[in-house]
């Protein structure tokens, strides 16, 4: 009986083993015990979302990923890159898994679940189209009866009751290269919606720039942000404060001049 006893009563070595494995364990802001710093676990994506966000090289680097990781450093962090693909972003976040993610709270699904930073710089989503079109826009009347192509899993607030009704048809690919070479070679594509720095980016890289036309006026316009969870209001006050301090000085705007 008393060694059944023993066998079922933890031992002191054993609940320490535990208390250990339990402290060792990340959580969102734990304590990186060879840096020092505070952890902040940011999502740049699987295919990165240049420029502002870009991950096809060594290290990350883009707009969002320069001024998180000056802001970060300044305010005691260390930021680490996580690539989570989009579908799985808002639960991963909420269940702690990384700390923010770049978002525009017009994206988001159900913003109330989450805290927005001030914009860090604004997307103005605009229409790309083949040089030799003819098409004009001044509203989303314009595009009855026309398909565009967009990207998969992105909601676009300002079109989304035509996509419903299907006075508008919309063509979904994976990446952001995807829509331009689907608009460039094929027949029953009228437009391609993207972000007028993520357009010129992509057309200036792929040197086909000279085959696209750009509408002069936007379909929406809206600030880029860190979403974050609501436990991260300290840490978005202080993000704030730096943030306009990098506006005032010039030094977002020097960031800026770096990707265009």
């Amino acid at each position: 009986m008393q060694n059944r006893h023993f066998l079922r009563t933890p031992t002191v070595l054993s609940t320490l083993l535990l208390v250990l494995v339990f402290l060792s364990f990340p959580t969102a802001g734990s304590q990186d015990s060879l840096q020092g710093k505070q952890v902040f676990r940011f999502n740049i994506s699987p295919n990165g979302y240049p420029p502002y966000l870009i991950v096809d090289q060594n290290e990350p680097a883009g707009i969002m990923w320069d001024v998180v990781s000056a802001v970060t450093k300044r305010l005691g962090y260390k930021v680490v890159a996580e690539q989570i693909p989009r579908k799985r972003v808002d639960k991963l976040l909420l269940k702690e898994y990384i700390d923010g993610t770049p978002r525009a709270r017009e994206w988001a699904k159900d913003p109330e679940q989450f805290l927005f930073t001030d914009p860090v710089v604004q997307i103005e989503e605009v229409l790309f189209m083949p040089a030799q079109s003819a098409f004009t826009y001044n509203s989303p009347e314009d595009l009855t009866s026309k398909t565009v192509v967009t990207h998969l899993g992105y909601h676009y607030p300002v079109l989304e009751p035509y996509f419903e009704e299907g006075s508008i048809h919309r063509f979904d690919v994976a990446r952001d290269r995807d829509m331009f070479t689907f608009l460039l070679h094929g027949d029953r594509f009228d437009a391609a919606i993207a972000d007028r720095l993520v357009g010129q980016w992509i057309l200036r890289n792929e040197g086909l720039r000279q085959q696209f036309a750009i509408t002069s006026k936007g379909i929406s316009n809206f600030g880029f942000r860190l979403m974050l969870r609501e436990e991260w209001q300290s840490f978005a006050k202080e993000f704030n404060e730096e943030l306009a301090k990098m506006k005032k000085n010039g030094e977002l705007d020097a960031i800026l001049a770096n990707y265009r």
